[in-house]
């Protein structure tokens, strides 16, 4: 009854996909299959606990994570600065369908299924060619994958 009562009264504060972290082994082989180039920008959607944020930042990123639960924002800010990475990884209480990603060489994602065809498009009509996308255990609908790790998906705008 607790638990219900608190996102009855603080709704804002639980929402977006569900929290599950992204697996340490996951994280490197999505690292590996971005392939990140010095001074290329990254953006990890539903960035969580920044985990992956810190990540693109240690391969060499400029690393940011869009994140539309601010208790999660607030502990991935508090895990960047542990991680020693304040100033390299930036996490924003931001809701990913108002953003432009045409900025971004790098995408990262751990989606859910039924957000992932609207996601694609969104995707392939925002990002420069040679953009990569790299998608934990949620393939697109319709882009083929250039490679695919574990549950590692890696697509490429062409």
């Amino acid at each position: 009854m607790l638990l219900g009562g608190i996102f009855a009264i603080f709704p804002i504060l639980f929402k977006g996909a569900i929290y599950l972290p992204t697996q340490k082994r996951t994280v490197k082989k999505m690292i590996e299959l971005a392939s990140i180039k010095p001074g290329e920008v990254a953006v990890d959607l539903g960035s969580g606990d920044g985990r992956l944020v810190i990540a693109l930042a240690r391969a060499g990123a400029e690393a940011h994570g869009y994140e539309i639960n601010p208790l999660l924002v607030l502990l991935a800010k508090w895990n960047i600065r542990k991680a020693g990475m304040k100033g390299k990884a930036f996490v924003y209480f931001k809701n990913l369908w108002k953003e432009d990603f045409s900025r971004f060489d790098i995408v990262t994602i751990f989606g859910i299924g039924y957000a992932m065809k609207s996601l694609e498009q969104k995707l392939k009509k925002e990002l420069k060619t040679g953009a990569r996308v790299v998608s934990n255990a949620f393939p697109f609908p319709n882009w083929q994958h250039e490679k695919k790790e574990d549950t590692a998906f890696l697509y490429r705008k062409l």
